[in-house]
């Protein structure tokens, strides 16, 4: 997906486990199918995973989550990702990795949800759950990613992105969401945790019931309002409505959280068109709610 990605296969999978964690080296090795971009995940046999970035920018995100997913996860009400163990690089991959517990659930599309307004409530508690824990010392969001800082750090790619799409979406319709995102108040209240690529890829479902947050390779402390872009990629109409209610959301938040959700997607479509059919498949869905 990436010009310089490193190649990863369960081959050099079974290599690095073999040679740094041998009490795991007899375990079956299995690609797991994901939309996401910035790592490769592998099943460990039926209780682990196996998570290897796949570019540079990437690796940042071991050390970060080892550090922080022990500390959130007691004080959130869904599962979430626990690093058992970090992986050094070898002569032939050059990253830090990690073997995680395995956890259970699928990805689903509303129409699958056993009651997407309790969904919608559920995830808006978690979201609740990760802003009031103590943010001291979490990594600020203007030193880490582009989530959880101005829209305006986004405007010149963004624009582009959406010129790129001019066949395929209303650009008109495009710009004026973009505009409006840009012109909403800024977040100006004390800087708390945000997951920063909440999105339909990364929450799992067990029987069409909520069960955990994946992939916090985006977590940082800023502005919240990119959390919200969930609402606009699993969520629809009154679902959606009960997700911002239970969220008490202004206005401005609002409006910030539908512009980080069109940014997101209309640069994801140039890049992945060709390598990620699976993500770019739910960011087309995503901008077609947000233009509605």
């Amino acid at each position: 997906m990436h010009a310089n990605e490193v190649s990863t296969e369960v081959s050099l999978v079974r290599r690095l486990i073999t040679s740094q964690f041998p009490q795991w080296a007899n375990l079956a090795i299995k690609p797991v199918v994901s939309a996401g971009t910035d790592n490769a995940i592998f099943r460990l046999g039926q209780d682990l995973s196996v998570r290897l970035p796949r570019i540079d920018w990437a690796e940042a995100q071991v050390d970060k989550e080892h550090k922080w997913m022990p500390r959130l996860a007691p004080h959130l009400p869904l599962a979430i990702p626990l690093p058992l163990a970090k992986g050094e690089p070898d002569e032939k991959y050059p990253y830090n990795w990690s073997v995680y517990k395995w956890l259970k659930g699928e990805n689903a599309s509303i129409e699958q949800l056993a009651d997407p307004c309790q969904t919608a409530i559920e995830l808006a508690q978690f979201i609740t759950a990760l802003q009031q824990i103590d943010a001291i010392g979490g990594p600020i969001a203007e030193e880490h990613n582009l989530r959880g800082v101005s829209l305006k750090t986004r405007d010149k790619l963004t624009r582009e992105s959406i010129a790129t799409l001019k066949d395929t979406i209303d650009t008109n319709a495009a710009f004026a969401v973009w505009e409006e995102a840009l012109q909403a108040l800024e977040w100006n209240n004390k800087p708390v945790w945000f997951h920063g690529d909440l999105l339909i890829g990364n929450v799992l479902f067990e029987r069409g019931r909520l069960s955990a947050v994946i992939d916090f390779g985006g977590l940082g402390v800023g502005d919240p309002a990119c959390d919200l872009m969930i609402a606009w990629s699993l969520f629809s109409g009154e679902s959606r409505k009960v997700f911002r209610e239970a969220l008490n959301v202004d206005d401005a938040t609002w409006a910030r959280g539908r512009g980080q959700a069109l940014s997101q997607a209309v640069i994801f479509i140039p890049y992945y068109l060709n390598t990620n059919p699976i993500g770019v498949r739910y960011a087309r869905k995503m901008i077609e709610e947000i233009l509605a």
